[in-house]
């Protein structure tokens, strides 16, 4: 467990999502004592976030990382004179690693003394790894450096050449009513689309229970809760108490998202758009759909399950019934693991508050998988009415790999769209999603079988239903490639319509007149005196394909934006590598300094840099001379875009 932990920590860390500025939950400050003209006293004190932790260098071996300081030169330029001491600590027990750990809260400090073995050194380097802890571990490589002036120590400022500060400074533009960004207009989505992601969970949920890892253990468990207790009503309370504790380790395995999403507001959104998590989703996907398909199947390792088995056997009461809850996780895992994957997996794919989208999925499918036990430990009499297992749960199972397959595309699609690779065009990813759902429907029609069907019946009135239903779907993507509808209901899935493998005239949304290029842009805005409509977009951004193809294909809507304003669109995840004479080093008022070498980066930093925003999709309308006309605006309805627009061109008019 500990591995795991940190190999997550680190692999994030390796992205590059957690920094030694204002990302970082521990504000670090230097101080240098001079005890005589050769002794030093080195301190280091952290600022610690509420809630937040560090371990000790002294903490137990088996748990945690310790903190570790490596003292450059040391032995060289100076010599140590005894431990690096550190101010008062917790210790605690970890039922995780059984071991006693030693951290600090609120408030580390680490002191040093130190010997100078050569007059003429006023300049001590340390490097000093630590793990800062919530409800996930973050490990810390950082650099401090000590100046020796018998004063406060000066830390060393990163500068950026004048090439860097010239292209930086052209990043920054003067915008006039800036105020109006502070209130950007979402059309009040955020709520409603918590609840169809928690209805998305919830029916993900229902899925579960029809698989033959769980459906089998509903009326064992329900029986098991009412025959071995004393009183029915005793039976009962501990039933739905083993519901709700389903329903919370659900929610649970998302609350380290909404961790990574306070160090860094732009992890899920890096995850999303990354070119190699991208594949490694898809990879990890088709997995899954092999494992439904009958070819292996997907277990944790049964140890996990028996010590659960075990310790709700032991402990009993409250605490048994939680650790039930947790065997039933464990051991449902090759059914629900590759649709709770297909639910993370989606919700990466949304824009807005992901790690909120999430709680609301993984809350919605563990209300939906503890449902049937608490209703059927209410009405007993009810279990008399479930179906039998049977070769339908395979059927299930079939059909779930086939759709895991086609969410597998979607991320595929994401790494070719970011890449600009122009592999998997529009054609290509429907004409794929043709061939898996004609496939399927071959399948329920029992024109071909897989290793775990049993043996062949009659089919079922369900599976020619859906059977049916999966040709009438494939018979939709085909007639939106012929052009015969507009396949509205796959919006933001496939690659947008100009993303095609026939010639377009235009590589803009709808063949609108675009510039990707926001100074070009602004000099045409300028030249035809209309305002501009800045769309801060992305190649994987699904809601901005939604807009795209929901709301700016609105005759009205379409009109407006193509004769009334400028359309200027900043793709902030395009991973195109700038030329070498445009690549530059970015420096932010906390003295962070990032390297600029890619068309996305750029972009992404002009965005908050000059909006303080990094969201997408993200309108801004503006003057040719960068006024501000309006709100900005999110993912919304046509209505409200449409209304938007137009008082954007009334405010043009009348400055």
């Amino acid at each position: 467990m500990r591995y795991i932990t940190v190999f997550i920590a680190l692999f994030f860390s390796s992205l590059g999502l957690f920094s030694q500025d204002n990302d970082n939950p521990v504000k670090w400050s230097q101080e240098v004592k001079k005890i005589s003209d050769t002794d030093y006293e080195l301190i280091l004190k952290g600022d610690i976030a509420e809630g937040w932790h560090v371990y000790s260098q002294f903490t137990s071996e088996g748990g945690s990382l310790p903190s570790e300081f490596s003292y450059k030169n040391a032995g060289e330029n100076y010599e140590l004179v005894g431990e690096t001491l550190e101010s008062e600590t917790i210790v605690e027990y970890s039922d995780i690693f059984e071991v006693d750990e030693t951290y600090f809260k609120e408030t580390a400090v680490f002191t040093q003394k130190i010997k100078l073995l050569k007059p003429d050194v006023n300049q001590i380097d340390i490097n000093f790894f630590y793990q800062v802890c919530k409800e996930v571990c973050i490990p810390v490589d950082a650099d401090f450096s000590f100046v020796l002036d018998g004063g406060t120590a000066v830390k060393e400022e990163k500068t950026i050449d004048e090439h860097s500060k010239v292209l930086s400074s052209a990043l920054k533009i003067d915008l006039k009513n800036k105020e109006l960004l502070g209130s950007t207009h979402k059309g009040g989505g955020t709520s409603s689309s918590l609840w169809m992601i928690f209805g998305l969970g919830f029916l993900g949920g229902l899925i579960a229970l029809l698989t033959p890892c769980v459906f089998p253990m509903i009326p064992l468990t329900v029986s098991f809760f009412t025959k071995h207790s004393q009183k029915k009503s005793k039976g009962i309370i501990n039933a739905l108490l083993y519901g709700f504790f389903i329903v919370l380790i659900y929610f649970l395995l998302s609350l380290p998202f909404h961790i990574f999403d306070s160090v860094d507001s732009q992890i899920l959104n890096t995850i999303a758009t990354n070119i190699w998590l991208n594949i490694a989703f898809f990879l990890i996907f088709v997995f899954f759909s092999f494992s439904f398909f009958g070819y292996y199947e997907l277990t944790l390792p049964s140890s996990w399950a028996n010590k659960m088995d075990a310790a709700s056997s032991k402990i009993g009461g409250v605490i048994g019934i939680f650790f039930m809850a947790v065997t039933l996780a464990i051991v449902s895992f090759s059914c629900t693991g590759p649709i709770l994957g297909g639910l993370l997996g989606s919700t990466v794919l949304e824009e807005g508050d992901v790690a909120m989208n999430l709680s609301a999925g993984m809350t919605g499918f563990g209300v939906a998988l503890a449902l049937p036990f608490a209703l059927f430990a209410l009405f007993p009499a009810w279990l008399n009415s479930l179906p039998k297992s049977g070769g339908w749960m395979t059927t299930v199972k079939v059909v779930l790999g086939f759709l895991e397959l086609a969410l597998a595309l979607k991320f595929l699609s994401n790494a070719d769209l970011v890449g600009n690779w122009g592999i998997l065009k529009r054609e290509i990813f429907l004409g794929i999603w043709v061939v898996l759902f004609v496939l399927l429907a071959l399948y329920l029609f029992g024109i071909f079988r897989f290793p775990h069907d049993g043996p062949k019946q009659k089919l079922s009135a369900g599976r020619k239903v859906m059977g049916l239903v999966s040709a009438a779907f494939s018979i939709y993507i085909v007639l939106g490639l012929l052009g015969v509808s507009s396949l509205k209901l796959l919006s933001g899935f496939p690659p947008p319509a100009f993303y095609s493998v026939f010639e377009t005239e235009s590589d803009c949304p709808l063949g609108i007149d675009c510039y990707k290029d926001f100074d070009e842009g602004v000099a045409h805005a300028k030249k035809v005196n209309k305002p501009i409509l800045l769309d801060f977009t992305g190649w994987a951004c699904v809601n901005c394909r939604k807009m795209e193809e929901n709301v700016w294909s609105e005759p009205d809507v379409y009109a407006i934006l193509k004769e009334d304003y400028v359309l200027i669109s900043l793709y902030v995840d395009d991973r195109k590598e700038l030329p070498k004479s445009e690549q530059f080093d970015f420096k932010y008022d906390t003295g962070r300094v990032k390297h600029i070498e890619t068309v996305g980066q750029k972009w992404g930093t002009f965005q908050t840099v000059n909006f303080n925003a990094a969201s997408q999709p993200y309108y801004v309308l503006m003057s040719p001379n960068l006024e501000i006309l309006n709100t900005a605006v999110q993912y919304t309805d046509s209505d409200v875009y449409r209304e938007w627009l137009r008082e954007g061109l009334v405010n043009f008019k009348n400055n």
